[in-house]
């Protein structure tokens, strides 16, 4: 499939390598209703067994499965009873590092992120649950091969400068400066620091 190759490369090396390598590449979600595609602005890497604030720091479950391989796959999960957030899984096989995809520019398929949405253009996908939601993405797409399909991830270039800083929301490991977003960009998430009940990276 044109763009495999391209998208196999683009994952291939440590998950702080890769991360912000996706910035400026593009999510599209071909469905019933239309097609939404977002040009990534923000991201977070996940280190798997290294990384207290990984879902697989301790092991494999069930629930994350997907993140083990192989890269290229979509790692969805479900958090607080109402959000959906989703992951690029990166890496080798058997090495669970996924990158969270945080934030975007709906490039594709406005008028139809926005009956999914609320609110001004640059907050259809400003945060991991928003853009899920501008996506039409669930738990149904959780394991999608992003390479084929209705559900693609296609490489972009990236912004002029990249900015890195801590990850959002963490509890553990939130010190790590994790987080990767295209300086200047109006979709990129606000900044909120961890608090009992609010987490949105993998843990």
């Amino acid at each position: 499939m044109p763009g495999s190759a391209d998208l196999a490369a683009a994952l291939e090396g440590d998950v702080l390598d890769v991360a912000p390598r996706l910035l400026g590449s593009v999510l599209r979600h071909r469905t019933e209703e239309g097609t939404v595609a977002v040009r990534l602005t923000e991201v977070e890497a996940y280190d798997g067994p290294r990384d207290p604030g990984s879902h697989a720091h301790r092991g494999r479950t069930p629930r994350n499965a997907v993140m083990f391989g192989p890269p290229g796959r979509l790692y969805v999960y479900f958090t607080y009873g109402m959000h959906h957030c989703c992951n690029v899984v990166v890496g080798a096989v058997g090495d669970p590092a996924a990158v969270l995809l945080r934030a975007g520019e709906v490039v594709e398929g406005v008028d139809l992120a926005r009956s999914r949405r609320t609110g001004p253009d640059r907050d259809l996908a400003r945060g991991p649950a928003r853009l899920c939601r501008a996506l039409g993405i669930d738990l149904r797409h959780d394991g999608t091969d992003l390479r084929e399909g209705p559900l693609t991830l296609t490489p972009g270039t990236g912004p002029e400068r990249v900015v890195r800083g801590p990850r959002v929301g963490l509890r553990l490991a939130a010190d790590r400066p994790w987080r990767f977003w295209a300086d200047g960009d109006p979709s990129v998430s606000v900044y909120r620091p961890a608090s009992l009940r609010r987490r949105t990276g993998p843990s």
